[in-house]
């Protein structure tokens, strides 16, 4: 078990900074339609999270309606936000859930 607290190094450093929180691996759960034509759109846009991406894990099953894309991200509290908001408006993703 690990406990991570969000909060700044040194007390001294400015407010935006102290709200900025820490950059930690944070796992996702996302699930898509349209079988390896959605999972490839997914990774593309992970991809594009740069080195960022951990971990990656697909489950994409033949006569199954849905995928499923497990990954690891590096990524601040705020970043996870703009994060799934973003996956989600990928027209082949049902849903981003936090692991």
């Amino acid at each position: 078990m690990s406990i991570t607290i969000d909060r700044p190094s040194d007390i001294r450093t400015a407010p935006a900074a102290r709200t900025a929180g820490c950059r930690i691996l944070r796992r996702h759960t996302i699930v898509t339609t349209h079988g390896m034509d959605g999972v490839l759109l997914v990774a593309a846009e992970l991809r594009a999270c740069g080195g960022l991406v951990k971990e990656m894990a697909v489950d994409v099953r033949e006569g199954v309606g849905c995928s499923e894309l497990t990954c690891s991200v590096s990524m601040t509290a705020e970043e996870a936000a703009e994060f799934a908001t973003r996956l989600r408006a990928l027209p082949s993703v049902e849903s981003v859930d936090p692991y």
